[in-house]
């Protein structure tokens, strides 16, 4: 077992989050607009590659799933890291369309794996700490996106997309060597199954208004997550589309921690609800309202709501004990990942606008199905006192599971 503090387990798992998902997954977004400019990256190829990268990652989360022994081995976290810096580097190095989606492709697999890696061992390490910690660990993807975002702020006058890409991989150096000594889940936890699986509660109604919610949230999130800063970089130019990503990036970074605070005092449902509408006006509001103050609100609702999103509907399936909640929420989720710029690639030619418009039609979709979790919903499922309660979900992670389910090592953002 680690000796090491809760806050500095906490310091850790940010670094890897703050290297796989902020800046190895989340990067390519701040500097899309550079490559279009100066390396004649059509909108097409760069919708392709932002596919890629989701395919990858839902590889990646798959591979967690079906080989648990990789969540717990830091050999495959410190190589996963590895192979992430090295195709960060290898971006600028190329003008040619499939090596860029072959880098992005593997990029997405080793941030998938860092995630599950790293969720993985705050939630086994920190154990009754997890409710209170893990939102500020959550917070590290945040902190990547806000930093990246400067770094590529500052190299759009004294640097070109090369020049970010590769102070994006020595970005990511720092965060790996800080996460580097992380300790992984020590070993597999076995869950009592309950007496002979009977009596399992009925919730599917439920499950599958939170399955088609993430679904599409999963859609409409990654239209803005992938072409936001390009979108608003269109009209307003300048520094204002970098800026506006590290707006999303600093209020990522409190935000997990302030929807677990909420989720003491509102409903799940509720939440997400509310979490769904904030984000459908953010994405909505460049489109609508222009100038700089439409933009940087646009990105401060975003970067509020993305990854409480993430948590919340997680937390619901937990606590809906569907069989195999998490992971079937978590392929649904990673699947609208990878059609969400497949469905606006034909709109792309007359700028990324319409495209908004289209991601937050879609997540007003997922309100809507989120507000059907609302009508009778389980506040108690089973029985509540038994520590194995949650399907397949590790006994000493329960505490604190309303929000921060403890299945989030098979992914969440």
């Amino acid at each position: 077992m680690s000796e090491v503090t809760p806050r500095a387990h906490v310091i850790q798992v940010a670094a890897a989050l703050a290297a796989s998902m902020g800046i190895g997954r989340f990067v390519f977004t701040p500097i899309l607009p550079l490559m279009h400019t100066q390396a004649g990256l059509s909108s097409s190829l760069g919708a392709a590659l932002a596919t890629a990268n989701y395919i990858g990652y839902l590889v990646g989360a798959v591979a967690g799933i079906l080989i648990p022994a990789v969540v717990r081995s830091a050999a495959v976290m410190r190589i996963s890291l590895v192979v992430l810096v090295a195709t960060l580097a290898l971006m600028p190095t190329t003008h040619d369309g499939s090596a860029w989606f072959v880098l992005r492709l593997v990029a997405g697999i080793a941030s998938a794996l860092i995630f599950m890696i790293a969720v993985s061992a705050l939630l086994s390490h920190l154990r009754v700490h997890a409710q209170h910690l893990a939102g500020w660990a959550f917070g590290g993807i945040g902190a990547g996106i806000a930093l990246s975002g400067v770094l590529v702020l500052i190299l759009r006058t004294a640097g070109s997309w090369r020049s970010a890409w590769w102070a994006a991989a020595a970005l990511a150096v720092v965060c790996a060597v800080a996460a580097w000594a992380l300790t992984p889940e020590p070993s597999p936890t076995a869950t009592p199954s309950g007496p002979g699986g009977h009596g399992r509660p009925r919730t599917g109604r439920w499950f599958t208004a939170a399955f088609v919610s993430y679904f599409l949230e999963g859609i409409g999130y990654i239209i803005a997550g992938t072409f936001l800063v390009a979108a608003i970089d269109h009209t307003a130019g300048g520094w204002v589309g970098s800026g506006s990503w590290i707006v999303v990036g600093l209020a990522a970074l409190p935000s997990c921690a302030v929807w677990v605070w909420l989720g003491r005092r509102w409903s799940q449902p509720t939440l997400l609800l509310v979490a769904l509408l904030i984000q459908a006006v953010g994405i909505a509001l460049p489109a609508v309202i222009a100038g700089v103050g439409a933009a940087l609100v646009s990105a401060f609702l975003f970067g509020a709501t993305f990854l409480g999103v993430g948590l919340i509907a997680l937390g619901i399936g937990a606590h809906l004990q569907f069989p195999r909640a998490v992971a079937l929420l978590t392929t649904g989720y990673s699947v609208g990942q990878i059609l969400g710029p497949l469905v606006v690639t034909p709109l792309l030619h007359d700028g990324y606008y319409q495209a908004l418009l289209v991601g937050a039609v879609v997540v007003l979709a997922a309100a809507l199905a989120a507000a059907a979790l609302r009508v009778r919903f389980p506040d108690h499922v089973g029985v509540r006192h038994e520590p194995s309660h949650l399907n397949n979900q590790p006994a000493e992670t329960q505490p604190g599971a309303s929000t921060v389910p403890s299945a989030a090592t098979e992914t969440m953002a």
